[in-house]
C-alpha cells in the first residue's frame, strides 16, 4: 500500500498514456463528448503527475504558501490526504464521467468544474499568494484542462447534451467536490504527526535543507 501511496501520480502517468494509445485505436467508434471525456482523464493523470513528479513541488506550495505550515512535509496537506483527494476521489470521478458518458451529463460537468478549479487555482490564485509566474500544475492547466472545459461546454451546447437538471446537479456537485472533496478535507484529516510525509524534492526549495529526505 505504500508504494501505492507513494507512486500513485506514476501509475496515473502512465495510464494517461495508455488512454491516448486507446483513443487512437478507436476514436472513430466513439463520439465526440466520449473522446472529451476520456481525454479529460489523461489530462488529470498527466497533471497530477506534474503537480507531484516532476516538478513535484505542489505539496510545499499548498503547505508552505497557502497554509504558512512551520511542517511543510506533512500538515496540513500529507502524502496519505493527497491518496484520498486524488485518485479515490479524483480518479473515480472523471473515470466514471468518461465511462457513463452522455447517460450522466451532470458528472461530465461536475468532473470539468474539478478541472475549472485546478485552472483557476494554478493561473492565479497559487501565482498571487506564492509572487510566482509558474507553480507545479500550471503548464498542464494552461495546455489540458482549459481546452477540455472549452470543448465540453461547446459539444454540450451544440450537439444539445445536457438538460437544465444536468446542468444544476453538475454544478452544483463540482462545487461541493472543489470545496468539501479538496480544500476542506485537507483541514479536515490534517495531523502534524502523521508519518504519511513528503519526500524533500516534493517541497518548495527553500524549505529542503531542514526537512529530513524521505524515500
Amino acid at each position: 500500500m505504500n508504494f501505492i501511496r507513494n507512486h500513485w501520480y506514476d501509475i496515473g502517468s502512465i495510464l494517461g498514456v495508455v488512454i491516448l494509445i486507446f483513443l487512437g485505436i478507436v476514436h472513430a467508434e466513439l463520439s465526440n463528448y466520449q473522446i472529451l471525456m476520456w481525454l479529460s482523464l489523461a489530462t488529470l493523470f498527466f497533471h497530477q503527475w506534474e503537480e507531484y513528479r516532476i516538478p513535484g513541488t505542489f505539496p510545499g506550495m499548498v503547505n508552505s504558501v497557502m497554509f504558512k505550515s512551520a511542517l511543510p512535509d506533512r500538515y496540513p496537506l500529507n502524502s496519505n490526504t493527497s491518496f484520498i483527494i486524488n485518485v479515490w476521489i479524483g480518479w473515480t470521478i472523471y473515470l466514471l464521467a468518461a465511462i457513463t458518458s452522455q447517460r450522466f451529463v451532470w458528472l461530465g460537468m461536475a468532473s470539468i468544474l474539478v478541472s475549472l478549479g485546478n485552472i483557476i487555482a494554478h493561473t492565479i490564485i497559487f501565482n498571487i499568494k506564492g509572487k510566482t509566474f509558474y507553480n507545479a500544475g500550471q503548464a498542464t492547466s494552461l495546455l489540458f484542462f482549459i481546452p477540455c472545459v472549452y470543448f465540453f461546454f461547446k459539444i454540450v451546447y451544440q450537439e444539445n447534451l445536457a438538460t437544465i437538471f444536468d446542468y444544476l446537479l453538475g454544478f452544483s456537485l463540482g462545487i461541493i467536490i472543489n470545496v468539501l472533496g479538496v480544500f476542506k478535507l485537507i483541514g479536515w484529516l490534517a495531523d502534524k504527526n502523521t508519518h504519511f510525509v513528503f519526500r524533500n524534492n516534493q517541497l518548495l526549495p527553500y524549505n529542503r535543507k531542514s526537512q529530513k529526505i524521505n524515500s
